[in-house]
Order: structure tokens, then C-alpha cells, then sequence
């Protein structure tokens, strides 16, 4: 199960978001995410009218999308109490909650290892239900947690699932074409073979 609301709290924001000395990325490196995942929705021809961040933290995502597309209606939601109140984001699970909207863009970054396998199916499948367009999706596996992740600053208490875990119930809604980036695979846009993810069984399964 997710851990108890309590948990996500002051402490929780201000290390792994707040201090420069213990957090993963702050607004320079979103930034430099927000411009490349925009980027190349227009080099794909992609509309881009709303934006739901799923896990919003403290909001980078929205300061980027205020200052440099502020046509853009952007909606953000959160699971803790205290970042709701703290940055103005939306209460919701996204275990449980689904909305009738679809958006051309969602944003869900480090929410799904916080998820126990029957959450997170439901959150994947919520994500799918709402997304129009492309999905941002950022989780760590057990694989990452081994070879990849700085375990000084990543906050490491999660379920660690295998990629394949994830690509099995992603590919129920979306198409691949990299980067943590998920095409709807009822939209209207074609990608050339190379520009999808194709990878050999022994790959998937790492």
C-alpha cells in the first residue's frame, strides 16, 4: 500500500525537493525536461492545449508552463495533505481518481513506485483513461535502484517493480517513442518504426 499521508509532509518537500544539497532536480534541470518533452510534441505536430501533472511537488512544471506557454491550461494534483495546502495543487489518488477530461499532455513523475502493484495498475489505467496525447511517466525500477539511482538523494523506500512490470500494462494504452515519453494509442499522430521502442525480449525483462 502507499505509504501514510503523514509521511509526505515538511520534512518529506523539504528534503527531496526544497534543499539544493539533498533533492534529485531542481527548476533549472525541470526546466531543461518541460522544454524538451514541448519540443518535441511540436516536432510531432501535437496539440497542446491542457496539462495534467500527476504528483506535482512544489510546482515546477506549472512555473515552467506559466512563464513560457501560459495559453497552456495546466492542472496539477497531488496525494499529500500538506503539498496540496503548501503549493496549491488538487487532493487527489491517482489510484482512485479518474477524470472525465482527456488532456493533450500528463505529467507523472515519480508517483507510481510510491504505489503497491494493484494502485499502481489502476493508477496506469487512470493515466491511460485521461491522456489524449502523450504521457510524461517517470519511475524508478529495481533495476534503476541498483545501477542507476543515487541512493544518497533518492528517496529509495518504494516498491521496486521490473520494467517489464510497467511496460506490460503501458503498452494496454501506449505507444513508446522514448525518453519516459507515451504516445495515446488512439491518437491521431503516426511515428516513423525508428522513432518507437522496440526492444529484444532479454532487454524488456532487465
Amino acid at each position: 500500500m502507499m505509504r501514510a499521508m503523514s509521511e509526505f509532509d515538511a520534512g518529506y518537500y523539504g528534503r527531496f525537493y526544497e534543499s539544493t544539497k539533498t533533492r534529485v532536480h531542481g527548476a533549472a534541470e525541470v526546466a531543461q525536461l518541460a522544454t524538451g518533452i514541448v519540443g518535441m510534441m511540436g516536432w510531432w505536430g501535437a496539440d497542446l492545449r491542457n496539462v495534467l501533472d500527476v504528483g506535482a511537488g512544489t510546482g515546477l512544471f506549472r512555473d515552467w508552463f506559466r512563464k513560457h506557454r501560459p495559453a497552456v491550461k495546466y492542472r496539477s494534483t497531488e496525494y499529500s495533505e500538506y503539498a496540496c495546502a503548501q503549493y496549491g495543487h488538487e487532493q487527489r489518488d491517482i489510484s482512485a481518481w479518474r477524470d472525465k477530461g482527456r488532456f493533450d499532455l500528463v505529467v507523472c513523475q515519480g508517483v507510481l513506485p510510491y504505489l503497491d502493484d494493484a494502485q499502481a495498475a489502476r493508477a496506469i489505467d487512470n493515466l491511460g483513461a485521461m491522456t489524449r496525447g502523450f504521457l510524461y511517466l517517470e519511475a524508478i525500477t529495481a533495476r534503476d535502484l541498483r545501477e542507476v539511482c543515487d541512493r544518497d538523494l533518492t528517496d529509495v523506500r518504494v516498491h521496486p517493480r521490473t520494467g517489464a512490470w510497467y511496460r506490460k500494462r503501458l503498452d494496454m494504452h501506449f505507444v513508446c517513442v522514448g525518453g519516459g515519453l507515451f504516445y495515446a494509442k488512439d491518437g491521431p499522430l503516426s511515428f516513423y518504426e525508428l522513432e518507437t521502442a522496440r526492444l529484444s525480449k532479454n532487454a524488456a525483462t532487465r
